[in-house]
């Protein structure tokens, strides 16, 4: 099930406190657009900024909404071994259907750390999606270590945002070619399915959920060519998004298709005049606004 175009949710905030009826409403947007799965407090959905309580109230509330129409995979990454456990657990209470569980960040473990931290997580037993974030996490998680943890059978992905398209192809030397391979990384989503992945966790997909869904159903039926012209299309919104932090980028322009505000947490802030023109004129190209 867990395939296809999944956006990285943002989480809506009303004069500083988590929006949950306009959550429920992007959950049924997202469902009605064609999204194939719903990721609640990634870095996307400003995880580090959540509380512990906002944390789990947001996943339980995506869960409860979606209602087994799509799956849900709850961000659970933490670089405390305990946390991170902790959170998987509260993923498995609430009914989520797995877990992304980010590697370690800051503290920069070895590659034996890696694989103790995955193994405690997938404990819990909740299916785990590893998400491998060289650039954010400052530690990269070799194809051979993930190799080693897909033999347990509650890890059964990863989220790719290395951007090194080589690595589908080693991890499925390593992991086997029913492991699951999903982008991170929107703008090489197209180039990533091609190599032997099956989706992505997308920022943009927040944002152009229909053409992102659209631009992988395509690619999974191995229509190339059409999903090419999708890419194109979005490619612009891709690249506008991430002039500033995604989610600020994200969120503005849900902001100007009416979805929700703008409004992000510190230290966090809203975007440059700059890069608001070049949000909106990507959108534009994209037909997502006249």
């Amino acid at each position: 099930m867990i395939k296809g175009s999944m956006p990285a949710l943002v989480t809506p905030f009303a004069n500083g406190q988590v929006d949950l009826e306009t959550l429920k409403k992007l959950v049924d947007w997202h469902i009605d657009q064609g999204s194939h799965g719903l990721v609640p407090v990634g870095t996307t959905g400003e995880s580090p900024t959540l509380s512990h309580e906002e944390h789990d109230l947001v996943v339980e509330t995506v869960v409860a909404q979606a209602a087994g129409r799509v799956p849900v995979i709850a961000g659970a990454g933490s670089n405390n071994t305990i946390e991170a456990v902790r959170l998987v657990e509260a993923a498995k209470t609430a009914g989520a259907d797995a877990a992304l569980v980010v590697t370690p960040y800051y503290n920069k473990p070895t590659q034996a750390g890696l694989f103790a931290h995955f193994m405690a997580t997938a404990e819990v037993g909740l299916p785990i999606v590893i998400y491998n974030i060289p650039g954010r996490s400052v530690v990269d998680m070799s194809p051979a270590t993930m190799g080693e943890l897909a033999k347990h059978p509650m890890i059964i992905g990863v989220k790719d945002a290395t951007g090194d398209l080589a690595r589908v192809a080693a991890q499925r030397i390593t992991c086997g070619a029913d492991f699951i391979q999903l982008s991170g990384e929107d703008a090489t989503a197209h180039g990533f399915n091609a190599m032997g992945g099956i989706g992505c966790i997308s920022v943009t997909a927040n944002v152009a959920p229909k053409l992102c869904s659209e631009m992988q159903e395509a690619t999974l039926a191995g229509d190339y060519a059409t999903a090419l012209t999708l890419a194109d299309r979005l490619m612009p919104l891709h690249q506008a998004i991430f002039v500033e932090p995604g989610v600020a980028g994200a969120k503005y322009a849900m902001s100007l298709l009416g979805l929700c505000s703008d409004e992000v947490r510190s230290p966090l802030v809203g975007l440059s005049d700059g890069t608001k023109d070049r949000v909106r004129g990507a959108m534009v190209h994209a037909g997502l606004l006249n």
